[in-house]
C-alpha cells in the first residue's frame, strides 16, 4: 500500500527529528515544553560532585581525618575479616537497604569478601511483627554477629532507630562499625561508629547516591581499580 502525502511528510518529520536528536538538539517530543535544561542537569551532576568532595571523615571521638584514609581502612578491615573468616554485614532502611543488598552482592561476588545483608523479607516483618521494627536489625546482629565482623550502616537520616539499635548491639558483640549519613550534622548515628562517613546534605537523592558512590568506590579500589588522576592545581 503506497503511503499518501500527508503520511510521507510526518515519516520525513520524524527522520529529521530524531536525526536532530541523535546530534544533541532537543527532541521534537518535548520542544514545546522541555521540563528540564542541559544546564540544570549539569549542575544537579555539580552539587553531587562537590557534596561527594566535601564528604567529613571522623571516628568515634569526633576525630577528622581524610577520606582516603578512611577508604584504606575499610578495605584493611574488610580484607581482615575476611582472612579470619568473618564477615561484613551491610544495613539500611528504603533507598539505604536497596544500597545495602547491591553492595553486599558486589563486595561478595566482584571483591572475594564475605558480605551478607539483613534484608530477608521473611525474616524483618517476622522480627517486626513480634519485636518492633526498631529491632528488626538489632536481633539479627545479636544472633548472627561474631566478634571481628565488619558492620556497614547505612542511614541518610543518621536517625532510624532501627539502625541505632543495630549499632549499638554491633558494639557489644565486638564488631568493628562503619556508618554512613547525611542530612543533619549532629545525627546521632554519625558518632557510633569507628569510621563515620557523613555527606552534607539534606537531599536524599544527593546522599543516597553520595553513599552508593562511596560504599563502591570503596570496592573498586579493594579490586585495584585505577582511575585519572586530577591534573594539579
Amino acid at each position: 500500500m503506497m503511503k499518501s502525502r500527508k503520511m510521507q511528510a510526518r515519516d520525513q518529520q520524524s527522520r529529521e527529528s530524531h536525526s536532530e536528536d541523535s546530534s544533541g538538539d532537543i527532541h521534537a517530543d518535548v520542544a514545546p515544553s522541555p521540563l528540564v535544561s542541559r544546564k540544570q542537569m549539569l549542575g544537579y551532576f555539580d552539587v553531587l560532585r562537590d557534596a561527594l568532595a566535601a564528604t567529613q571523615v571522623s571516628d568515634r571521638d569526633g576525630h577528622s581525618f581524610g577520606q582516603e584514609v578512611a577508604a584504606s581502612l575499610v578495605i584493611a578491615w574488610a580484607r581482615e575479616a575476611h582472612a579470619e573468616g568473618r564477615k561484613l554485614i551491610f544495613i539500611g532502611n528504603g533507598g539505604s537497604a536497596a544500597i545495602a543488598s547491591h553492595m553486599a552482592v558486589d563486595y561478595s561476588k566482584n571483591g572475594g569478601l564475605r558480605a551478607v545483608c539483613l534484608n530477608d523479607g521473611a525474616m524483618l516483618t517476622c522480627l517486626g511483627n513480634d519485636l518492633g521494627y526498631e529491632q528488626v536489625f538489632a536481633r539479627q546482629i545479636d544472633l548472627f554477629a561474631q566478634p571481628g565482623d565488619l558492620l556497614i550502616a547505612i542511614s541518610s537520616s543518621g536517625r532510624s532507630p532501627n539502625i541505632l539499635n543495630a549499632v549499638a548491639v554491633a558494639e557489644q558483640r565486638g564488631c568493628r562499625i562503619v556508618t554512613l549519613s547525611g542530612f543533619a550534622p549532629d545525627n546521632p548515628l554519625r558518632s557510633q561508629g569507628d569510621i563515620n562517613f557523613y555527606l552534607a546534605s539534606d537531599q536524599y537523592g544527593f546522599v543516597e547516591i553520595g553513599h552508593l558512590t562511596l560504599c563502591h568506590a570503596i570496592l573498586d579500589f579493594a579490586c585495584g581499580q585505577r582511575v585519572p588522576l586530577p591534573a594539579a592545581g
